[in-house]
């Protein structure tokens, strides 16, 4: 004959029991602490870490993402600069022809080295033959640019209004580029007038010159 025995589980008395193991515990050796306390301090530090490596790592994440992000912009603006361009290609072709044609036509309006002297003779010559007085042409000292050279000449001329106003157009219309500048006109007790300003002559570098211009650019550098 089988006899059934009823076991009842006493939860109070084992609530007790699993409350008293949390009392008194040392933390400063918790190796000396009860079963429940130590497994319940393992599981914490387990979760702690846990949580902590996830925060970390969403954290880098993150910033990977918006690195990557901030990438994909860049890209794509990038795109489409290259796309504009790519658009336009036969534009910009014949927009840099033009300029290489116009940029031709003022090197061939600058004289060369031998040349200079005739362009200087051709300035006098303009205010001779506009009946003005030169009381001073002085040229001064050659300025070398990377591809050009610049020589300022100081100018001291007298004579009529319309004559001086003539001697600068045609200062402006000869063959070789010569600008007039710091212009200062006065007038003079004969009814004349006085033109002081310093006219500058331009004239390309041979190809010695354009390489030691270079290298002394290199050298500074």
């Amino acid at each position: 004959m089988a006899t059934g025995i009823n076991k009842s589980i006493d939860f109070a008395a084992l609530q007790e029991q699993i409350a008293a193991q949390f009392r008194d515990l040392d933390p400063k050796d918790p190796s000396l602490w009860p079963a429940a306390p130590r497994y319940a301090l393992f599981v914490f530090a387990a979760v702690l870490v846990v949580v902590l490596l996830w925060f970390f790592w969403l954290t880098s994440s993150q910033e990977a993402l918006q690195a990557e992000q901030e990438k994909e912009v860049k890209l794509r603006e990038d795109y489409k600069t290259k796309l504009t361009k790519a658009v336009n290609l036969d534009v910009l072709k014949k927009q840099r022809e033009q300029v290489q044609q116009y940029v031709t036509q003022l090197e061939k309006q600058l004289p060369s080295k031998a040349e200079m002297d005739a362009l200087l003779s051709d300035i006098n010559q303009a205010g001779l033959g506009r009946s003005l007085q030169f009381e001073l042409f002085r040229p001064g000292q050659i300025a070398v640019k990377e591809y050009y050279a610049e020589l300022p000449i100081t100018l001291r001329i007298s004579g009529r209004y319309h004559d001086v106003g003539s001697f600068a157009s045609d200062i402006a219309n000869l063959s070789r580029i010569v600008t007039l500048n710091n212009l200062s006109l006065s007038p003079r007790g004969d009814g004349n007038l006085t033109l002081d300003a310093t006219a500058k002559t331009f004239r390309y570098l041979d190809s010695d010159e354009v390489q030691a211009q270079r290298k002394a650019t290199g050298a500074k550098k």
